[in-house]
């Protein structure tokens, strides 16, 4: 009977673990976005993340003004990224991001986890060089 009750304990913490995993760690797609960097934040109460939004690009007046457009909202795990986009607001970047199944409050608000910085354009056009 004990030798049982181990066994079903040892499957319920396997499968509880695998779930955890597969909710918060496994990365369900991933990909680029690019527009105007509109906002960037550092918030939180006993985790502080860095948090933004991003206007992606759709319809432009001039080539440069978004007209019509919808926000991509996003989390950076990576404090460097982070003090990185910091100085990035108002200009146009392409971001590479993993989509998590769930958040965790230590990695931000948002199931969008952006962990690099491809392409930075100033206001002009030009390629900012990233260091």
């Amino acid at each position: 009977m004990k030798k049982i009750i181990t066994i079903i304990f040892v499957l319920i913490l396997s499968v509880s673990a695998l779930w955890f995993w597969w909710s918060y760690y496994y990365t369900y797609s991933d990909g680029n976005r690019s527009g105007l960097l509109q906002k960037m934040s550092h918030k939180g109460n006993v985790f502080k993340t860095y948090e933004g939004e991003l206007i992606l690009n759709s319809l432009m007046i001039n080539g440069t003004t978004p007209v019509s457009s919808e926000k991509f909202y996003f989390s950076v795990a990576d404090k460097r990224i982070g003090e990185k986009l910091m100085q990035f607001e108002g200009l146009r970047v392409i971001l590479h991001y993993q989509q998590k199944k769930g958040t965790l409050p230590w990695r931000g608000d948002s199931e969008y986890i952006v962990d690099s910085v491809y392409e930075v354009r100033g206001v002009n056009g030009e390629i900012i060089k990233l260091k």
